[in-house]
């Protein structure tokens, strides 16, 4: 391994994960074949993170006429010439949210066979692109979301809550579309690259079903008022299933995923000359309880009795949850590695970095953050004790006081979480 800094190292595996996923460089391959017949312009959709920066690398490949809106999250646009961008919030919707749903709605209205769609998702297209099912209120599905995301749901079950109380998600929006083509073009963002979780497969047929959304919020003791719960026991609350004609126009292509992120970056860290141990880009449950059994890992590979030998890394993706107990401040990447830290109380040679591909992990302005085997010494010194903050849920504070926090603006892509352990072997005595 070359004489560099492993906080720098682990950053550089973090930079290549994100570049991979870059839609400048993955998009052009899965455009469809230009012009459409009788110079039809082609209408372009999308919603998600990644949304403008898809958008920006189509018009630079389409040469023939086009139209269209994408909405993205507040901070993660760019000025378009021929497709209009807007903003919303994420990850809990605002009235843009919907304001975005309804003109993307009215834009796929009344299309022909001649008609070509290309929907542009990504994650946090859930939030982006809200419309509430008849009968609900933007309120209403404001209140389920916050609800879900303290409560430890993961997302497949967040977006099966969502899905049924949308007028556009779970594969809605796409029955609006007919009879045009459609075809998405997606960048994943979630354990499996499920084309029915990612934003909540707006133009995806559903396997859920309304009985399941009603029991997971049963599950997680989250209140529903009267209209809702009479909407989720209504067979309208339904979404379009597998096999349903409504969708044989529509084909669906992923075009970056965290699989290829995770493998760019366990190539890069071969070239630094580390053996890799990759536990897969598809892990999910309690960020806590993940690190804990990371850092017995990482602890074991470090005293010689694991599968791979120092130095080397241990590679990770995948999405998370965080039962929030506390009233603190952060994201499921801080929280892991808080967790870590308190688990691994400054052993030598253990360093770390946990972070959201889109650069923002939950409502922060950081992707993540680092630490090093100074993190836990060093934060006893400032008066911080690992345990407390854990359970307080207070990362960020934590990790801005120490200077570790990773802040690297918005990516304009979003393939899910990152993580990366490396293990250094111990410094010869005398």
């Amino acid at each position: 391994m070359p004489d560099t800094d492993p906080s720098q190292l682990l950053i550089d595996l973090f930079k290549v994960a994100v570049a991979t996923a870059d839609p400048a460089l993955v998009l052009p391959p899965f455009l469809p074949a230009s012009p459409l017949p009788n110079d039809r312009p082609l209408i372009v959709i999308g919603a998600g993170k990644a949304a403008c920066a898809m958008a920006a690398s189509l018009e630079q490949h389409w040469p023939g006429p086009l139209q269209g809106l994408v909405v993205t999250a507040y901070g993660h646009s760019e000025p378009l010439e021929r497709i209009e961008v807007m903003e919303a919030r994420h990850p809990v919707p605002d009235a843009n949210s919907e304001i975005a749903a309804q003109r993307i709605l009215a834009l796929v209205n009344n299309l022909t066979a001649e008609d070509q769609v290309i929907c542009l998702i990504s994650g946090g297209g859930s939030s982006l692109l809200a419309l509430p099912a008849p009968g609900l209120t933007l309120a209403d599905k404001q209140q389920i979301n916050r609800a879900l995301l303290t409560s430890g749901a993961d997302i497949h079950e967040m977006n099966c809550v969502r899905k049924h109380l949308s007028a556009i998600k779970g594969g809605r929006l796409a029955t609006v579309c007919v009879p045009a083509k459609v075809l998405t073009l997606a960048i994943s963002d979630v354990p499996g690259d499920d084309p029915a979780v990612i934003a909540s497969g707006p133009t995806v047929a559903d396997p859920t079903t309304s009985s399941q959304a009603l029991a997971i919020l049963k599950k997680y003791g989250i209140e529903t008022s009267d209209i809702l719960t009479t909407w989720l026991a209504s067979p309208a609350s339904e979404t379009p299933k597998p096999g349903d004609p409504a969708l044989a126009h529509c084909r669906f292509r992923i075009i970056a995923a965290p699989n290829q992120s995770l493998l760019a970056a366990t190539l890069r860290a071969k070239a630094f000359g580390l053996e890799v141990l990759s536990l897969g880009d598809d892990l999910t449950g309690e960020a806590r309880e993940l690190a804990r059994e990371h850092a017995q890992l990482a602890l074991s590979i470090s005293r010689g009795k694991g599968s791979v030998q120092p130095p080397c890394v241990i590679l990770s993706g995948g999405e998370t949850s965080v039962t929030v107990r506390g009233n603190g401040m952060g994201g499921r990447n801080g929280e892991y590695l808080l967790a870590l830290a308190d688990a691994l109380k400054g052993a030598p040679g253990i360093y770390a970095l946990a972070a959201d591909t889109d650069g923002i992990d939950g409502a922060g302005d950081n992707a993540g953050a680092l630490i090093t085997p100074d993190t836990w010494q060093l934060a006893l010194k400032q008066g911080w004790d690992t345990t407390t903050e854990l359970e307080n849920n207070n990362c960020y504070p934590f990790f801005a006081d120490l200077g570790a926090l990773l802040i690297t603006g918005p990516t304009r892509t979003n393939v899910n979480d990152f993580r990366a352990i490396l293990i250094l072997p111990p410094i010869p005595s005398g």
